[in-house]
């Protein structure tokens, strides 16, 4: 008898040709798409690539309705981060409370051990591995997983190039029209831009005070909730002959600090509401603070669920509500949320 696996279906190349391939390799695939988001128009057109797939391979699959939870886990932070003059990160906390944990309880209620998704990374059962192709190595939005999740996962795509998956998948014909689709934005709900969001929750135009690191009014801008740690554009600097970047943001007074690239950088990180995949409290180890950024090496010093990190190569635009993510190698020893 087959082993059955729970395969998380978006409607998209890596998911599908995920569960094609945890097929050839001798399970029996369940598919599963999630509601997370009321756009009714995108999930319908996701759902006819899962119909498709699922005649391919002769699978059964379920749709599951959470936009209820999203709105209250996810989303809901999400724009309560932005006011706060946070920079959220909503993949690495929905991976932890919606996606996985929606996966593993559904599989529960159909008794089945084992689940999958299409992300670009590996897992041994006890830790978090890159994915081979580091174009679309995925583990840094992974490592706020609960550890039991992990003997339980499987990451068909950690061997493979996305290249050599799409080329692949274009070889079949009922694949041939989800390979050649555009690919989605890395945050589902987001269309656009995360400023068009904002705007059906709360005022984004409100005209500012641009300041320097000492508080000195030198400019103006459009409202601080535009703007993260590291942006140079779309505020005003009065006779700047150089680039300003921003350098924090000041929700209460509707403020935005700004200064040259080199006032930017950073030597300390803290980390708090860790997630650790070590029992260590000291580690020398490397540290990505962005998924877009190269990890750098750091010494960390773990108490009381916050981590202390000194970084031995200096860093540009950290912003706090991101993940700072601890790696020994290709391997993810957890992480936590920047302060």
């Amino acid at each position: 008898m087959r082993e059955k696996v729970v395969m998380a279906m978006s409607g998209g190349v890596d998911s599908s040709f995920s569960a094609k391939l945890l097929q050839d390799q001798g399970f029996e695939v369940v598919g599963v798409y999630m509601k997370f988001h009321p756009n009714e128009e995108y999930h319908q057109k996701n759902i006819k690539n899962i119909q498709k797939v699922a005649k391919l391979l002769g699978i059964e699959y379920h749709i599951l309705d959470r936009k209820r939870s999203f709105d209250e886990k996810v989303y809901q932070p999400f724009v309560q981060s932005y006011i706060a003059g946070l920079t959220p990160n909503p993949c690495a906390l929905c991976n932890r409370v919606m996606k996985f944990s929606e996966l593993i309880d559904f599989a529960d209620r159909l008794g089945i051990q084992k689940v999958a998704t299409g992300h670009y990374a590996k897992t041994d059962g006890r830790f978090i591995y890159e994915g081979r192709d580091k174009s679309k190595d995925q583990s840094y939005f992974l490592f706020n997983l609960k550890k039991n999740f992990l003997p339980r996962i499987l990451f068909p795509l950690g061997d493979w190039i996305k290249e050599d998956v799409k080329r692949e998948a274009m070889q079949i014909e009922l694949l041939r029209s989800i390979a050649e689709q555009k690919e989605s934005s890395e945050i589902c709900f987001v269309q656009s831009s995360y400023i068009d969001v904002l705007k059906e929750h709360t005022e984004v135009e409100m005209p500012g005070e641009v300041v320097d690191k000492r508080g000195r009014v030198i400019g103006e801008h459009k409202g601080y909730m535009h703007y993260t740690i590291g942006k140079r554009k779309g505020f005003r600097v009065h006779g700047a002959h150089e680039p300003h970047y921003v350098l924090d943001i000041v929700p209460e007074k509707n403020r935005i600090v700004v200064g040259k690239k080199e006032e930017l950088e950073k030597n300390r990180v803290v980390l708090r509401g860790l997630n650790m995949f070590v029992e260590d409290q000291e580690l020398e180890c490397s540290i990505k603070i962005r998924y877009r950024t190269h990890k750098v090496p750091c010494k960390v010093k773990i108490d009381h669920n916050v981590a202390q990190v000194e970084l031995l190569e200096p860093v540009y635009g950290v912003a706090r509500g991101q993940a700072g993510v601890l790696y020994e190698g290709e391997r993810v020893l957890g992480g936590g949320w920047i302060v």
